[in-house]
């Protein structure tokens, strides 16, 4: 099974392992929080390469470094 290369928020949030309701507030929040996403009309899609490089931004090899950047 091939992977969707755009996700709707309940997707996405999923490969997250965040709620929908995390993503639709850092959303419109806009504060950087959130991965890019696509508007179309009233929809909402995240590409898949945007989720996989906002996952990679996050990975960190101590709590040291962690916290430094947060």
């Amino acid at each position: 099974m091939t992977t969707p290369e755009t996700l709707d928020t309940r997707d996405a949030a999923r490969l997250l392992s965040k709620s929908a309701s995390w993503l639709k507030q850092a959303r419109c929040a806009g504060s950087g929080a959130a991965p890019p996403f696509i508007k179309i009309g009233r929809s909402v899609r995240y590409l898949r390469r945007d989720l996989d490089a906002f996952l990679a931004s996050r990975k960190f090899t101590s709590t040291t470094s962690a916290r430094t950047r947060s």
